[in-house]
């Protein structure tokens, strides 16, 4: 009896005639649909989100990421920065990519749009409601914060981080150990704020450092200014275009 690729020797209880096709209880209303939630269809699922990204970004121009929070208002004084950023960096020829949400994710795709550039948004599946902004030309959609990391990754040539809370840390780190471990390039990462990010820059030195958990030129990975012009023409310079 052959049930799809499986093929069963005859014996008593193969021999009892199925009640339908997997097609058929596939098709049916009403059919439980649990395998929707097991872990080999997740994996197809995951599989997809690769595919569609890679499809999807395949052609993209020179991009450098900008994380930072979705929390921020546009009246705030760091969406405007996030706009400039997003123009400066469309001027210099990059696309700008996001996570696509609000606050200063929209910031710097809204720049780059009104400047003529390129804005790509790769949001990602809450349990609250977040959709991709206004100001994305290219946009996907990931359920898997993983996926989506790599699609960062893979089509960024530096990396911007604007304020923001744990999920810019996350992906600020993420970058970090990806860089300092030699798994990825060494892109250009620059914190941009420097009243924001000098306690977490003075922690990292004063005791990471010293206390010997990284290497003392780890610091260096990365630049801490206020200039978005100085942030640019870092990010130019390190790519050998200045």
């Amino acid at each position: 009896m052959l049930r799809g690729p499986l093929l069963l020797r005859s014996d008593e209880q193969s021999q009892q005639r199925q009640r339908s096709t997997y097609d058929q209880r596939l098709f049916e209303l009403g059919s439980d649909h649990d395998w929707l939630h097991a872990d080999p269809w997740r994996i197809l699922r995951i599989q997809s989100e690769f595919v569609t990204g890679f499809d999807a970004l395949a052609n993209l121009p020179e991009a450098v990421t900008v994380f930072g929070s979705a929390r921020v208002t546009p009246d705030n004084p760091w969406y405007q920065k996030g706009m400039h950023l997003g123009r400066s960096l469309a001027d210099a020829g990059y696309a700008v990519v996001t996570g696509g949400g609000p606050g200063l994710m929209e910031a710097p795709n809204r720049g780059a749009s009104e400047a003529g550039g390129l804005s790509v948004g790769l949001g990602i599946e809450l349990p609250f409601e977040q959709k991709l902004n206004q100001w994305v030309d290219l946009g996907l959609n990931f359920r898997y914060f993983f996926a989506r990391k790599t699609m960062f990754l893979k089509y960024s040539e530096a990396f911007v981080c604007l304020p923001g809370g744990f999920g810019t840390l996350d992906e600020l780190f993420e970058v970090l150990c990806m860089v300092q471990t030699g798994k990825v390039t060494d892109f250009p990462i620059v914190l941009l704020g420097v009243e924001f990010w000098d306690g977490l820059v003075r922690w990292v030195k004063e005791r990471l450092v010293s206390e010997g958990m990284i290497s003392p030129e780890d610091p260096d990975l990365f630049l801490l200014t206020d200039s978005v012009e100085e942030a640019v023409d870092h990010i130019l310079i390190r790519r050998g275009k200045s």
